[in-house]
């Protein structure tokens, strides 16, 4: 049986990788691409896919080598195009928000120029963020007003509203998927969920920014990498979905939990300091859609992913201790 054949822009995310391991254990062809080389095994669970001989890697730039990489897509005539690409840090977009506008607006609009007149193109899913809603209260909807609060999410909805009249206009294929925070084993060691676990199994005391009092529902990367899936199968053109638990939490509490399973005291592992700018109190999204049209829920509960990522540090442990803890930035 013929499978389709997925290119996945931004393939050494961690959400790119997570999707291109989702793709090659359904069989299909995947071409993954990201600005740099791939990173350690660490962070790619593809490399352990007994499918890993139907991905191949191009390392290619979205605001360097438009042109290879449209012409990649000629080649392989790839219906399906899903990009994770994305200068995504929030309170690092303020340092140079020049930088955000250039990977999340300037070159993505000059992509989908390109890519709208491409024969073979399906669908194109654009990995948007909850961000872009700004702080809300409720649970938000897939039709929201936009009220981004920070650099990078005002990059990040400049960039869907220009495929809102790219679709308007031109008809072009493009579905939306926003989803809450995502988190499991692999994850960049910067984000919350990781960066707690290595700190306290290295003895380094935490940051909690604004005492961790915003609250955020955490979603397990393989339960996004599902409901992604289906949007590129089956979602409707101009269509945004939302990817959410029901479950939610303090950052406080979830770095109060994480303490406990790694048998640290809260007190002694952890210090508070002034909250980052801008920074949304809560965007808690409403996943009645992709449920309803897909038959899409959430398999895997905070517990059981936190659980999950420590087991990968703990397994790991020696080789990501010589990994940088921290982002970098990468014009």
């Amino acid at each position: 049986m013929k499978t389709d054949t997925f290119l996945v822009i931004g393939s050494n995310s961690f959400s790119g990788a997570a999707f291109v391991n989702y793709l090659l254990t359904q069989g299909h062809q995947v071409i993954g691409m990201s600005r740099s080389e791939e990173p350690s095994d660490v962070f790619l669970p593809y490399k352990k896919n007994p499918n890993l001989k139907n991905f191949q890697f191009h390392k290619m730039d979205l605001n360097h080598d438009l042109e290879n990489m449209i012409s990649v897509m000629r080649d392989y005539k790839t219906p399906y195009v899903v990009n994770f690409a994305a200068q995504s840090m929030v309170a690092e977009s303020w340092q140079n928000p020049d930088h955000w506008f250039m990977t999340n607006v300037v070159s993505n609009v000059r992509m989908h120029e390109k890519l709208r007149l491409q024969p073979f193109l399906k669908n194109y899913v654009h990995i948007s963020t909850p961000e872009v809603y700004g702080s809300c209260s409720g649970n938000v909807t897939e039709d929201a007003v936009f009220n981004p609060s920070t650099p990078y999410a005002v990059s990040r909805a400049a960039a869907d509203l220009s495929l809102k009249s790219y679709f308007k206009n031109y008809k072009f294929p493009v579905t939306f998927t926003r989803a809450a925070n995502v988190f499991g084993p692999g994850q960049q060691l910067y984000r919350i969920v990781p960066r707690t676990i290595l700190y306290f199994r290295t003895g380094k005391k935490l940051q909690l920014h604004g005492g961790g009092h915003s609250v955020r529902s955490f979603i397990h990367i393989d339960d996004v990498a599902a409901g992604t899936y289906q949007v590129a199968l089956r979602g409707k053109p101009g269509d945004a979905y939302h990817f959410s638990t029901p479950e939610q939490i303090s950052i406080r509490n979830l770095v109060e939990m994480i303490a406990k399973k790694c048998g640290v005291k809260f007190e002694d592992a952890v210090e508070i300091v002034n909250e980052r700018p801008g920074k949304d109190a809560a965007y808690l999204l409403d996943s009645t859609k992709a449920k309803t049209e897909f038959g899409w829920t959430p398999k895997i509960d905070l517990e059981t992913g936190v659980n999950q990522t420590i087991k990968w540090i703990d397994e790991n442990l020696e080789t990501i201790k010589k990994l940088p803890f921290d982002y970098i930035h990468k014009p």
